[in-house]
């Protein structure tokens, strides 16, 4: 606030302020323009003259009265100002004394006296006079309150920005504390404010002392929050400076301690990770970018931030198992076995297996299968993978897909970036510690597609291609990987999700679900003997005999898997460890008249008395991706005006499906011995049961034609009977999918016989005849077959009357 070079600080007493502010003002005043400078009444400035005129001026006035007029510029560029170039108010100003400088200049001492007003020029020569008035009101003393307290907290103001401002001379603090005028406090403050010379002039001309005083506190406030915010950046900055200074210092005197101790331990990590590298099977490329990453790492600083990052990529590269692999069991027969003893039933897939190890066996190298089981959930997936590993002998890992949605956790982040890691692919070989485990990635149909993250399907694309994987490249270690040993097993519910490109790479094998008696001989040999070692039982407490075990299967669960099998046996044993504990007498067989008590009311029927004397009521077969179902088509029929209605939250193509059936059924109307007017006369209600449960496909367009057909004759719907088939309009019923799954469902639905395309009738062939024991199939080209297949010659106890 106040000039750094000021030596001394006059002060005003209020008498001597009272005799300047009382002197007569002459009428002509010769003019001295001042730059970047404003001077106020009362306060003494030095200035420095440089301009002819000024100096003239100056010399020849210190000789006379002393007296001189003060204006400050309205621009310093100008040499010569005009009347329009200085400002208007101005101050009376004594020449206390002058030197001349060695440059040739004049610096000349000032005291302000009092304001005037400039008026007009009346000379330019030698130096500029003027004819000025008076601008200062009589002096009055302010005694009200707010006027002291006003001025009292700009003196604080002032004292404040003294003291935290180190620039400043402390003399400074103790000439404010000695102002004792309240108008020449002001008018210093004002001079010595660190403020832009208009904002000193619009000061200068503001007549009102009050309003001068609150104008000047408003620019003490904000200097004052400027110095305090300096001082903290500062401070901020130095107790920076400070730490570091410390942090080194304290570094040194450790590594001196270390040194003295027997080394460094950041020397002594890198000589172990030297070590551990010598040992390792890697190429020449892996080989040279360790060593120039490693030289790298000593020239770093340990306290740098980019010293852990590249520690971390070091380990990452060491810890990976180079070219090491584990033996394989070549035993055939021991695989077998190991394979039987995990899992009942699956021979496609045990052979499969057997068939890669025999030729790995002859050949001595060869690239790993990679496959892909599909199926119902519950069937066993991928728990085989782990049967897998434990046949051949290698190690296992498994890493879960469902929800992945970022393509860096299948190839890694760049190490440039902080908490960079390598891509999950890359981290469970580390974890495994082998390049030829039998590697698991489960729920691969799950996996996320095309988004802001990246496409993670596609990147799975390299790593199952057995043309690509022996080079597989991780963003993290910017190094080939060789990943063409590794047995990948990928498993999925459902092949629809999964990329098409990717689906083309992995050899697919189908896991269906499981026929009652593979659940019993399952429940037997692997099911309950869990079940009871993780209830605390032994099987002398408990045992379940085939009919037990068949009740709960047909009665209390409806899956193509186990799961829910092994939670009802879970449930059964908790029951029976109750007792025990409750020291109940219990027999160690159990009944299925218990099954009631414990399980509750059975919780599926045999669907087959559903439809039984009904028309219109078909059983159709369709597939989940949990497996098959049987499926329901009902059609009712009703007076009205011909209109169809379609319910059960059924998909497009299903709909398309009613439209066909009915629109055959209306040009086969005579073969089928229906009246065509009646169309136009009856409403055709379809409806397929389970309305929350969205539904679509094509393969319930036979069903809807029999169930029409049913619904228009009145013909009773043979009990047991169930189809699938999608329709033409041309009357033609072709293939579906999903047949495996279908049988089994009409198996577990207590169906007799089977109606499907006749050339789905390969895939029937293909399925172990052990599935399709106790079925007939029926196969049929042409829909209008499919009538006396399904319905009876008899009709309904109770038919509508269709002439009526």
């Amino acid at each position: 606030m106040i000039d750094a070079e000021t030596e001394y600080i006059p002060l005003l007493s209020p008498e001597e302020e009272e005799q300047m502010t009382a002197e007569e003002l002459p009428e002509v005043l010769p003019v001295l323009p001042l730059k970047n400078t404003v001077l106020f009444p009362g306060v003494v400035i030095p200035i420095t003259v440089n301009r002819d005129k000024s100096i003239k001026l100056v010399k020849e006035i210190y000789k006379k009265n002393k007296i001189v007029g003060v204006l400050s510029q309205k621009d310093d560029n100008v040499e010569d100002p005009g009347f329009d170039d200085l400002n208007e108010i101005g101050t009376v100003a004594y020449i206390i004394k002058t030197l001349s400088m060695p440059d040739g200049s004049t610096t000349a001492i000032l005291q302000g006296k009092k304001r005037f007003k400039l008026e007009s020029f009346v000379e330019y020569e030698p130096y500029l006079k003027a004819r000025v008035s008076s601008f200062d009101k009589p002096m009055e003393r302010k005694t009200d309150k707010n006027f002291k307290a006003l001025i009292a907290t700009i003196k604080d103001l002032a004292i404040q920005i003294v003291n935290k401002s180190p620039q400043i001379p402390s003399e400074a603090a103790f000439a404010i504390k000695n102002i004792e005028s309240p108008v020449f406090l002001v008018n210093f403050i004002s001079s010595n404010l660190n403020i832009e010379v208009p904002e000193k002039q619009k000061l200068l001309k503001i007549l009102d002392i009050t309003t001068r005083a609150q104008t000047v506190l408003g620019h003490l406030t904000r200097e004052l929050q400027v110095v305090e915010l300096k001082n903290q950046i500062q401070s901020k900055v130095k107790v920076d400076i400070d730490k570091q200074q410390r942090d080194y210092i304290l570094n040194q005197q450790l590594k001196t301690i270390q040194e003295e101790l027997g080394g460094n331990p950041h020397e002594q990590q890198i000589q172990e990770m030297k070590n551990k590298a010598s040992k390792k099977k890697w190429g020449k490329q892996v080989k040279d970018v360790f060593e120039k990453e490693i030289s790298k790492l000593q020239r770093m600083n340990p306290a740098a931030m980019e010293y852990s990052l590249q520690i971390n990529y070091l380990e990452t590269l060491i810890e990976l198992p180079w070219g090491e692999y584990t033996s394989d069991n070549f035993d055939l027969s021991k695989a077998q076995k190991i394979l039987d003893r995990e899992h009942y039933g699956l021979e496609k897939i045990k052979d499969r297996i057997l068939e890669y190890l025999a030729v790995l066996k002859l050949k001595g190298d060869m690239k790993s299968p990679i496959l892909c089981f599909v199926g119902p959930p519950g069937v066993g997936k991928t728990s085989l993978g782990k049967s897998i590993a434990d046949a051949i002998g290698r190690n296992y890992i498994r890493m879960s897909l469902g929800g992945v949605r970022d393509e860096a956790e299948i190839r890694g982040h760049r190490k440039t970036y902080v908490g960079a890691m390598p891509g999950r692919i890359i981290q469970n070989i580390r974890k495994v510690k082998s390049s030829n485990p039998v590697f698991v990635l489960d729920e691969v149909d799950k996996v996320g597609h095309q988004s802001i993250s990246g496409d993670p399907s596609s990147a799975l694309l390299e790593v199952l291609d057995p043309e690509q994987n022996n080079t597989f490249y991780d963003n993290f270690l910017e190094v080939d990987y060789d990943l063409s040993k590794i047995m990948f097993i990928a498993t999925a519910n459902t092949l629809a999700t999964i990329h098409p490109a990717l689906r083309d790479r992995m050899e697919i094998i189908d896991l269906s679900g499981y026929i009652v008696e593979e659940k019993i001989e399952i429940a037997k040999r692997h099911l309950i003997p869990k079940q009871l070692d993780a209830h605390g039982l032994k099987k002398s407490q408990l045992s379940f005999s085939k009919a037990v075990l068949e009740k709960i299967i047909q009665d209390y669960t409806r899956e193509s898997g186990v799961r829910l099998l092994e939670k009802q046996i879970a449930k059964v044993i908790r029951s029976r460890a109750r007792d025990i504990v409750l020291g109940k007498e219990i027999s160690r067989n159990l009944k299925s008249e218990e099954l009631i008590i414990i399980l509750g009311v059975p919780h599926y029927t045999k669907d087959s008395q559903i439809i039984k004397n009904m028309a219109g009521v078909v059983t159709g077969l369709a597939w989940t991706y949990v497996g098959g179902e049987v499926l329901y088509v009902e059609v009712s029929v009703s007076k009205g005006k011909g209109n169809l209605t379609l319910t059960g939250n059924l998909g497009d193509v299903m709909k398309e499906s009613a439209t066909l059936a009915l629109e055959y059924m209306k040009s086969h109307a005579k073969q089928l011995e229906i009246k065509p007017d009646i169309f136009d006369k009856w409403n055709v209600h379809i409806h397929v049961p389970e309305g929350a449960t969205p539904k679509d496909g094509p393969s319930a367009g036979i069903t809807m034609f029999a169930s029409l057909v049913s619904a228009f004759t009145q013909r009773k719907v043979k009990p047991a009977v169930a189809m699938t088939g999608e329709i033409t309009l041309r009357g033609k019923v072709t293939p579906v999918g999903g047949i495996k799954e279908k049988i089994l469902a009409a198996r577990r639905a207590n169906m007799t016989d089977v109606i499907l395309s006749a050339e789905n009738k390969k895939d029937v062939d293909d399925i172990n005849p052990i599935y399709v024991k106790g079925l007939k199939f029926h196969y049929i080209k042409d829909m209008i077959d499919v009538v006396d297949l399904a319905l009876e010659k008899d009709k309904v106890s109770k038919p509508l009357d269709f002439s009526a």
